[in-house]
């Protein structure tokens, strides 16, 4: 059974946890309880391919919601690409989430939520409309996941002006039940309409509900890297090793915290961030304030003022911090900063991160992957006794998605995967509409699909 974060609305089970994304009161789905996945199965994911991990880990949340068949069908189906993992210098690993068809780490939760949600609204034929805001990689990842779902229409709002151009056309070419709206403002006013939306009862007919890491069947999938990562680099399931995760909404954290009271073996969680430094600084003083409105910085999809998923964090340590970023009680900050440690990376030292790893490694980071492996420096530097210590940082996307701000940095031309170059020449499918605030948005929803 899933409570919501602010614990003002009834317990659900995981269907409509899935179905509803956000609780009634505005708080996010977390589970009662967290299983466990015993010693036994932990040292078989080591002779287990990426998939059949998947299915263990979800299966063990799920419990019999999806039946075993259909749910081994819906992962093979969303997760069929790699998940490479290559030592750079002594025990500092990159694990590779950026091999998807949208080259985004996003691509592995969106793909498995689109299958789940498909699976579910056909059992229980019902149609729905997702709202999803972007930072940059969600909506392009979310857009392709949900191509032509039945019963599934989606609505992406994203920051006009603070995605690339690659980001924009992963949402706007491809039509059919996929509409994608540029709004002038920030990630921070994307979230805050959708959340808005989410709570307005006069809009309950339209069954709205999210696919970003709001929704829970988003952010359980994100666990799954963390076991596959951790039995590929260690020699045991005691073997404990730390991990950097660039961190903008903090649902990548948030899988990591949850596989590691699964039972994963886990040092020190490093939470990377840009120069949205809220929690770094929340880490240090104990006092929590938002920035607002975000910085704008090079590894875009990070630009987030106030994480939503704090609140889930809050929650699995015992506190409660509610949607507007006010503490509602306090969480347990001495067992946080004992599994957390926090970096705020400048872009200055992002782009020269950028620069020394290709000078040294021959090999291209992105800039969200460059804020990570900064961050992994950063505490090898300041905590020398952990250095023996086999550490993992997450490359959360494609270096090809960012031309604008990696080609002037490193002086060249960026290969392009395949599946990026294909959309580089289409259409784009743009609404000749403006979209300010909730009010906006609110009118357009009404027009589209109530009127």
């Amino acid at each position: 059974m899933f409570h919501s974060t602010n614990h003002k609305s009834p317990e659900v089970n995981f269907n409509e946890a899935i179905l509803q994304g956000q609780a009634s009161d505005n708080g996010l789905f977390m589970l009662n309880n967290i299983p466990q996945i015993n010693k036994e199965l932990l040292t078989s994911f080591k002779e287990y391919s990426f998939r059949e991990v998947a299915f263990e880990v979800l299966n063990h949340i799920i419990n019999g919601y999806i039946p075993d068949n259909i749910l081994k069908d819906i992962v093979y189906h969303a997760l069929n690409f790699e998940i490479p993992i290559k030592e750079f210098g002594s025990k500092n690993y990159i694990c590779f989430l950026d091999r998807g068809p949208t080259c985004s780490f996003k691509d592995v939760g969106a793909r498995i939520l689109a299958r789940i949600l498909e699976y579910i609204l056909k059992i229980e034929e019902k149609d729905i409309i997702i709202l999803t805001a972007t930072s940059g990689d969600t909506g392009g990842a979310v857009a392709q996941a949900f191509y032509k779902k039945k019963r599934i229409q989606v609505i992406v709002l994203f920051p006009e002006n603070e995605i690339t151009n690659l980001q924009r056309k992963q949402m706007t070419t491809l039509g059919e039940n996929i509409t994608a709206i540029g709004i002038n403002g920030k990630f921070d006013d994307c979230q805050y309409i959708v959340k808005k939306a989410f709570a307005d009862k006069t809009l309950k007919g339209l069954n709205l509900t999210s696919a970003n890491s709001i929704n829970f069947g988003r952010l359980l999938p994100q666990s799954i890297y963390y076991f596959w990562s951790h039995s590929q680099v260690t020699e045991s399931t005691n073997e404990s090793i730390l991990y950097s995760v660039p961190s903008g909404n903090f649902g990548n954290l948030t899988g990591g915290l949850i596989a590691n009271r699964m039972g994963l073996n886990i040092k020190k969680f490093i939470a990377a961030v840009n120069e949205n430094d809220e929690f770094p600084r929340f880490l240090k003083t104990g006092n929590y304030t938002k920035v607002e409105p975000s910085k704008e910085c090079i590894s875009n999809a990070m630009n987030v003022g106030h994480p939503s998923n704090l609140a889930r964090i809050f929650d699995l340590y015992g506190g409660q911090i509610d949607e507007n970023g006010m503490i509602v009680k306090n969480p347990d900050l001495n067992a946080i900063r004992n599994d957390i440690v926090s970096f705020s990376i400048s872009d200055y030292r992002t782009k020269q991160t950028i620069i020394n790893f290709y000078e040294q490694y021959n090999s291209i980071l992105d800039p969200h992957g460059a804020v990570g492996w900064a961050a992994l420096q950063k505490y090898r530097k300041y905590y020398p006794e952990y250095n023996s210590i086999k550490a993992i940082c997450f490359e959360t996307a494609d270096p090809a998605k960012f031309p604008e701000e990696i080609s002037p940095i490193l002086q060249i031309k960026l290969k392009i995967p395949l599946s990026l170059k294909k959309i580089q020449t289409k259409k784009e499918i743009r609404l000749s509409i403006e979209i300010n605030d909730y009010h906006d948005f609110k009118a357009f929803l009404q027009k589209k699909y109530i009127e």
